[in-house]
């Protein structure tokens, strides 16, 4: 498994797990008001160890630093350096994780691709780097590990009993 390779890859780019772990947690909080730090961190921690999520950030990593040292051909270098609007893959990359646990990981992303929450908009303030697939590949991770607590959320648990009891009757 490349969960440790992926750990270091995200450090070497200046991501932690503490600040992906972060944004899940703002997705999270309105709906969990009961809902700890640590809990996201091993959310985040779950989503990582997925292969499909540890391949795409092993390729988009992967691509970012190859357009960094200019080794890509053209045209894709050029885009890369430009982070050409219309170009869509890295967005396509990122999604391949949001639905891993269902699809509330769809909207989030989408909210968090336009809102660009924590270490999302330092990655995109580029800062002499490239993080054209980085910052929406941690969107994507962000994102699968809020649905992931919103699926294991005892509230709804609940509320469906609370459904049920009621399509039920009364007792007599």
């Amino acid at each position: 498994m490349f969960y440790r390779h992926v750990v270091n890859l995200l450090n070497r780019r200046g991501v932690t797990l503490e600040d992906i772990a972060d944004i899940a947690c703002d997705l999270q909080r309105p709906y969990n008001n009961k809902l700890k730090r640590k809990t996201c961190l091993q959310s985040v921690e779950q989503v990582l160890r997925k292969r499909e999520v540890q391949h795409a950030l092993i390729t988009g990593v992967a691509l970012d630093e190859l357009a960094e040292h200019r080794t890509l051909p053209t045209p894709l270098q050029k885009m890369m350096e430009a982070d050409e609007p219309l170009y869509g893959i890295d967005e396509i990359l990122a999604l391949s994780i949001t639905n891993i646990y269902g699809t509330i990981g769809l909207t989030s992303f989408g909210y968090l691709d336009k809102t660009k929450k924590g270490v999302i908009r330092k990655l995109n303030n580029h800062n002499g780097k490239i993080h054209v697939f980085l910052d929406d590949l941690i969107a994507g991770i962000a994102a699968a590990a809020s649905a992931r607590i919103a699926h294991e959320n005892a509230d709804m648990d609940r509320y469906l009993a609370d459904i049920q009891l009621h399509e039920q009757g009364p007792v007599e």
